[in-house]
């Protein structure tokens, strides 16, 4: 018999495998594939068992035990096959990953698993490769016309249409069972290398029990970033989602400001018994935030800032900021403050980053500060961001002593439902 040669047909669909005759070495007809499955633990992309049978009762093909694909079917080397008995080690492809929500992680989003493809390996015996996940147009015709015509005609068909699929490597499953999650062996790491913004856009995309899933592998400090980046209601659900202690670990990493907006929208109870999971400055920190009206400046305020005494030399705040990477990635502005800890004065970074070290910073301090009280409503505090083109806004309290910064994102952050509800 004339083998199958050409690239294009060395791939099989798993719609074309499930439906496959099983053939003996004598050439006997054993039965039809029902589902395949990988085994990540020992190969991230080897079909490890071929299951047939029907009803509750199925047998397992190991991949040892197959010698080729062709067009009748696949061959097998002997016909020892043993009962299969659900194994949790077990990927199931068409139970587990068709109509199945996966992360694109080359392009940013969240995609539904329409078929899979796979390649014929050559490694001793021929075995099959997962290859690539089809997400458009091809894998949802092969599905509508699974079993109504035969497969040439389908592929001459499908030839003709856009593909859109996604390399295997490029895939992060997101099980919402903990345990599954761990025994895939499919790395995160990807997930972590995309912007937060862009995980936060994601995870807005997924169910709930594939959030809680997500977030679960994330560390803490990545998972912090991306909260802080998805909606209000969303955020919400996820941290009700959470375990407390997990939600703590989270927030902790998180500015306090922020943090405190996370935890507004929940319950009592469920606000309290996080804080009383979080380490004791930070909760001493969000519970006092959380006191503060949402439209007030004390409200809208960050206490992440850099504040140094105005008697020091840029050399001083330059040592300072040595080692407060996550202060860093917002810092526009160091704030000055005397002895007693009033506002004196407010730098912007640039002119540090140009002054001699031996200058004193009182000399590249603003001559007038914008500031405002705790008290100070929202739709002031907007207005000074505008005339004045502010990045960052210094809150003071009664006696002029620095409490808190609100920074041009906090702003941002603010009139993002006011401008949606506009549009």
């Amino acid at each position: 018999m004339e083998r199958i040669r050409t690239e294009s047909e060395r791939l099989v669909y798993l719609t074309e495998l499930t439906g496959m005759r099983l053939i003996g070495p004598q050439g006997t007809r054993i039965g039809r594939v029902r589902e395949a499955a990988v085994a990540p633990r020992d190969h991230p992309r080897r079909i490890a068992r071929f299951l047939f049978g029907s009803g509750r009762t199925k047998f397992a093909v190991r991949w040892d035990q197959v010698l080729a694909f062709d067009e009748d079917g696949i061959r097998l080397s002997d016909e020892n096959f043993t009962p299969y008995h659900g194994d949790d080690y077990h990927l199931l492809l068409t139970k587990d990953l068709l109509d199945q929500q996966i992360i694109d992680v080359n392009g940013r989003k969240v995609v539904r698993v329409n078929d899979i493809s796979l390649r014929v390996a050559l490694n001793g015996n021929e075995q099959l490769w997962v290859h690539e996940v089809g997400v458009g147009l091809q894998g949802a015709f092969r599905r509508l016309v699974e079993g109504v015509l035969p497969n040439r005609i389908i592929r001459d068909v499908q030839a003709k249409m856009p593909p859109n699929s996604i390399p295997w490597e490029a895939c992060n499953i997101v099980e919402p069972d903990p345990l599954r999650r761990l025994r895939l062996l499919i790395s995160h790491d990807r997930l972590e290398r995309i912007h937060p913004a862009d995980l936060a856009d994601i995870v807005e995309e997924l169910g709930t029990d594939e959030r809680e899933a997500l977030f679960e592998t994330l560390d803490e400090e990545h998972a912090a970033d991306t909260l802080e980046e998805i909606k209000p209601t969303v955020k919400t659900s996820i941290l009700h989602s959470l375990d407390s202690g997990r939600a703590a670990d989270i927030l902790e990493e998180m500015d306090p400001a922020e943090a405190a907006d996370a935890l507004a929208n929940l319950e009592e109870s469920a606000r309290e018994e996080i804080v009383s999971d979080m380490e004791q400055q930070p909760a001493g920190e969000v519970a006092e935030l959380l006191e503060y009206d949402d439209d007030t400046a004390a409200g809208m305020m960050g206490t992440r800032y850099l504040a140094h005494s105005s008697e020091s030399t840029v050399a001083d705040v330059v040592e300072r900021l040595r080692g407060q990477d996550a202060l860093l990635k917002r810092l526009t502005h160091v704030f000055l403050i005397d002895t007693e800890g009033r506002l004196a004065g407010t730098v912007p970074l640039g002119r540090l980053a140009v002054a001699r070290p031996d200058v004193s910073v009182q000399t590249l301090a603003y001559k007038q500060t914008v500031q405002v009280g705790m008290d100070t409503k929202h739709d002031e505090i907007i207005e000074l961001f505008d005339k004045y083109n502010l990045y960052s806004l210094p809150v003071v309290d009664d006696d002029g002593r620095l409490q808190g910064v609100v920074k041009a994102d906090d702003v941002i952050a603010y009139l993002s439902p006011e401008i949606e509800r506009g549009l």
